[in-house]
């Protein structure tokens, strides 16, 4: 009988099992961060769902049907699908189309004014020229802290003849303004939007012009550069990326244009109730209970705002990328 013999199982190459104990440690090390970011993640993926990707599903739905009365009117209201109709209702509208004109114009002269203006009080505050900076960054701000409304019913008060303490004083000099008049309501809507916003994006630039680095404006002062050129050739370039961020934010809030007209159609024949888009939807839903239309003409919107965000968006970028290849 012949006996078997078995050879011993040889044991792991140490460098092996430190080799699988590493990546293994890797392995656990890549799942704690992605559940760590997956945790920290979560409230904002569930509040973009809650408040904007819900609504704007739901809009789109809303947009494809509407209630029809069959019978001449007097039949049973019932909901059937109209599919682009309400769509077609809205670009065919004259109303809605000078409402976005009217918006355009807006833009135009409120996006430059709010941008060069934030951006020249952001370089007084960083210049050291104004003194008391705390106490005027705070008085700049404070605007912003009053509620669109409440700012609105302030100017409005400073806009009508006869109460207005603005109008009475430029009276008593011979100088006769209509503020709320044909030519000078888009003006006065866009005073009242500088005024609430222009010390908020003041300390965006005021912030960004902090982080520049000390050594490059002692550089240019070596170099002979005053500071006004210090301003527009050193500081300015190096803060494009906010230039860009508060222009990009003011054009989206631009083009939702609502509170101020809106309160303005109280006391102005030159504000109707389709003023804006945002007016001609709040129209369509509640004083002509068309919601169908109403939603056509936000989603409607909303396509407008994307498609100028993101061709503003690629304009920087092209302009970025030459610079970056002109150097």
């Amino acid at each position: 009988m012949t006996a078997t013999t078995h050879a011993p199982t040889a044991a792991p190459a140490p460098q092996e099992a430190g080799g699988h104990s590493a990546r293994k440690a890797q392995r656990a090390a890549k799942r704690r961060r992605g559940g760590a970011a997956g945790v920290l993640m979560a409230p904002f993926f569930v509040l973009l769902t809650l408040v904007f990707l819900i609504p704007v599903g739901t809009a789109v739905w809303l947009s494809f049907f509407s209630d029809d009365q069959p019978g001449l009117g007097f039949g049973p209201e019932r909901t059937v699908f109209v599919g682009l109709r309400s769509y077609a209702a809205v670009i065919t509208d004259p109303t809605f189309l000078s409402g976005l004109g009217t918006v355009a114009l807006y833009c135009v002269i409120y996006i430059p004014l709010m941008v060069i203006g934030s951006l020249t009080l952001a370089l007084l505050l960083d210049s050291g020229v104004v003194r008391l900076r705390s106490w005027a960054q705070l008085g700049l701000f404070l605007p912003h802290a009053v509620p669109g409304i409440i700012a609105a019913l302030i100017w409005l008060y400073l806009y009508t003849p006869g109460i207005s303490p603005v109008v009475e004083a430029l009276g008593k000099a011979d100088i006769q303004v209509d503020f709320l008049g044909l030519h000078t309501t888009l003006p006065s809507i866009v005073n009242i939007a500088l005024w609430s916003n222009l010390g908020y994006n003041m300390v965006i630039f005021y912030a960004a012009l902090q982080a520049v680095p000390r050594e490059v404006l002692e550089a240019s002062v070596v170099d002979g550069a005053g500071p006004v050129r210090t301003a527009l050739q050193v500081k300015t370039p190096l803060v494009r990326s906010s230039v860009v961020m508060v222009a990009m934010f003011t054009l989206i809030w631009a083009l939702q244009l609502f509170t101020e007209p809106m309160l303005l159609h109280q006391s102005s024949q030159m504000v109707d109730t389709r003023f804006s888009p945002s007016m001609y939807i709040y129209d369509a839903a509640f004083s002509r209970n068309n919601y169908s239309l109403a939603a056509a003409a936000s989603v409607i919107l909303l396509i407008i705002t994307i498609a100028v965000s993101y061709g503003v968006t690629r304009w920087t970028n092209r302009v970025n990328s030459a610079e970056e290849d002109a150097r």
